[in-house]
């Protein structure tokens, strides 16, 4: 778990991918590791979602794969046979929580009330998906739920741009932030490859600008 949360604020910014079919995964990995991101999260919202996982961590061993948009139980164990090494929830289902638990692989469910905060709390879980954060408050309500929760960490996912990327990223209770705009689809599914190099050397480089 620490290895992975290490990889993770490492990373400071998580691109999530949402995979159609005829998706190129390896390449699609090859060129986030180029651009300085060795890390993603691939939903399982399409029929691709699985395919593309195993595709990435089979072609881009560099990679930390996770699987993301995990709503059911079975979901568990096909994405960590697929070679996810993580999990992300958009909701708290503790269900899911405890199939993960018990298959020892990282789960970061999405929450963003102070009573779901406490849920997972009560389930041993410290760092947690903040979803969707922008329509949520964003940096204003991450700051006000540091008070009441200084032992919680949150990596925001929804809105999340280059323009607010750093702002997050200041804030103490933030590991890493996800978003897609280093993935945008017409360059995916162009194989514009050069150009997702570029959005996640430009992501990579504001983080560490962030956290210098």
């Amino acid at each position: 778990m620490s290895e992975i949360v290490d990889q993770l604020e490492r990373a400071g910014v998580v691109p999530v991918i949402t995979a159609e079919p005829g998706l190129d995964a390896g390449a699609l990995g090859r060129a986030l590791v180029q651009g300085g991101l060795p890390i993603a999260e691939i939903t399982l919202r399409t029929e691709a979602g699985l395919a593309a996982i195993k595709q990435m961590a089979d072609d881009v061993p560099d990679m930390l794969v996770g699987a993301g948009t995990v709503l059911r139980t079975e979901q568990v164990a096909e994405a960590i046979m697929a070679g996810a090494r993580f999990i992300v929830a958009p909701g708290l289902n503790g269900a899911v929580v405890e199939e993960c638990l018990a298959h020892n692989i990282p789960i970061f469910p999405g929450v963003c009330t102070p009573s779901e905060i406490e849920a997972a709390l009560e389930m041993g879980l410290t760092i947690l998906k903040f979803f969707p954060a922008q329509p949520m408050g964003g940096i204003a309500t991450l700051r006000a739920i540091g008070a009441p929760y200084p032992m919680v960490r949150f990596m925001p996912t929804g809105g999340i741009n280059p323009q607010n990327l750093a702002d997050y990223l200041a804030l103490g209770n933030v590991v890493a932030c996800g978003g897609s705009w280093m993935v945008p689809t017409d360059a995916v599914a162009a194989g514009d490859y050069d150009k997702i190099a570029d959005l996640a050397a430009t992501a990579s480089t504001i983080v560490k600008a962030a956290r210098a």
